[in-house]
């Protein structure tokens, strides 16, 4: 059991207040263990959120650099870390808003050799990606781990997420494999309004907590879209598959698989 300080009862005051969350809500998020995947624009509003709401422990990975054209939407980011890798760059910022959260760092991409490793670690994952070959890995590499997982992914103006626990739809319930290299584009070919990232980033923040707290339903068997043109949100429902190839019953996918990328990918893991 966890003994607050009287600055942690202040600085956590508006979740104690809440009564489904309340101390022992609050001890739960300060003993967990998240991964996020992607330093960029989902990566940096769910870490944000994440280290202020009081996460025991942040694990960050991205093996890119900070970029000029990277501070649109990738608000973890300040013109000044332009140069730095994204990792340093982002644990900067989440120590600055609670020195109380350990953050890991990797500076490394996650593939094949390395992501059940890493992932062994913590107690559920975030994935806040740019192309589709990690986010096969990262799901693959979650079902087999037994790890829950949130999946995000936002293009131009829309944005999409599913929370996966296990026995629920995974993403390859969903879709098979990834598209061929080049099919689909890619925020850095295709563009994406910067406060889409923001918008999908919280709502990913949100079902983190939710899964530590109990709180709520969280968005399993289920896909919530978005276009924020109109402002319409739709949950369409699916389901566990269980001739899934990774999370059925009889599994053909048994390890991990590093597809191909897009060349203007390697250069651009996370959103």
């Amino acid at each position: 059991m966890i003994e607050f300080t009287e600055e942690q009862i202040h600085r956590y005051s508006r979740h104690i207040l809440l009564a489904d969350v309340g101390v022992e809500g609050q001890e739960k998020i300060m003993n967990a263990k998240v991964l996020v995947v992607g330093a960029g624009g989902l990566g940096a509003p769910v870490s944000l959120y994440l280290a202020a709401a009081g996460v025991g422990r942040i694990g960050l990975v991205d093996a890119d650099i900070v970029d000029i054209s990277n501070l649109q939407r990738q608000v973890i980011h300040f013109t000044k870390d332009v140069g730095t890798p994204k990792v340093k760059s982002a644990k900067e910022k989440l120590l600055a808003i609670n020195p109380d959260v350990k953050v890991d760092t990797y500076y490394e991409f996650l593939d094949s050799s390395n992501a059940l490793d890493i992932i062994r670690e913590y107690d559920f994952i975030v994935d806040g990606t740019d192309n589709f070959p990690v986010k096969f890995l990262i799901n693959d590499a979650c079902v087999m781990a037994g790890k829950p997982f949130s999946h995000g992914g936002i293009l131009r103006f829309n944005g999409q997420t599913f929370t996966h626990l296990p026995g629920t739809a995974c993403y390859r319930c969903m879709f098979k494999e990834p598209p061929p290299p080049g099919a689909v584009p890619t925020c850095s070919q295709a563009g994406v309004l910067g406060a889409i990232a923001g918008m999908l980033g919280t709502i990913q923040a949100a079902e983190t907590l939710k899964y530590f707290t109990g709180v709520g339903q969280l968005l399993t068997n289920c896909l919530l879209t978005f276009d924020a043109k109109t402002m319409q949100f739709r949950t369409v429902a699916v389901r566990h598959r269980d001739n899934c190839p990774v999370c059925g019953s009889n599994p053909t996918i048994d390890h991990l698989i590093d597809y191909e990328q897009a060349v203007c990918d390697l250069k651009n893991h996370e959103k």
